[in-house]
């Protein structure tokens, strides 16, 4: 659970690493003030996406000190011969371009999680995410095409 959280937020293995350790130093810390009101999974996504976000934030901070020209123009592209993995790939770079909060909601949504426990992890009611997930759907059924025909 914690990887798919590093692999949704990170890109380079470093980084996944990085923030995962993050992560562990953050439940460590946190854990004597769990109060056994959620459950345990809950409380885990919780810390687990609040550090990630707070993270990409600080990352955001100091890219914005770096000169432009030095930052990659495109992520490199991975050979895949089977269209299914493909497809994934596709996927995984549209995801990239959705905000924070809209990957924290799909990472959940993909891991079945029903939208009782989405309200109890990111503190937004059902309803909200309701229309947020069918927001998130269609803006990335729309950035998937534009990738599948070569458009950033």
């Amino acid at each position: 659970m914690l990887y798919k959280v590093c692999n949704l937020y990170c890109t380079s293995d470093y980084d996944k690493q990085d923030l995962f350790q993050e992560i562990v130093i953050q439940l460590w810390g946190a854990y004597p003030r769990f109060r056994g009101d959620s459950k345990f999974s809950t409380w885990l996504y919780r810390i687990a996406l609040n550090t990630a976000i707070s993270d990409l934030r600080k990352q955001k901070k100091i890219i914005k000190s770096v000169e432009p020209e030095l930052l990659p123009t495109e992520i490199q592209d991975i050979q895949y011969s089977n269209e299914k993995e493909e497809r994934l790939q596709q996927l995984y770079k549209a995801i990239n371009h959705l905000t924070e909060i809209e990957r924290a909601i799909t990472m959940l949504y993909l891991e079945d999680k029903s939208y009782e426990e989405m309200e109890d992890i990111l503190g937004i009611n059902q309803n909200n995410l309701r229309v947020k997930m069918n927001r998130i759907k269609e803006k990335l059924r729309k950035l998937t095409k534009s990738v599948e025909h070569g458009v950033r």
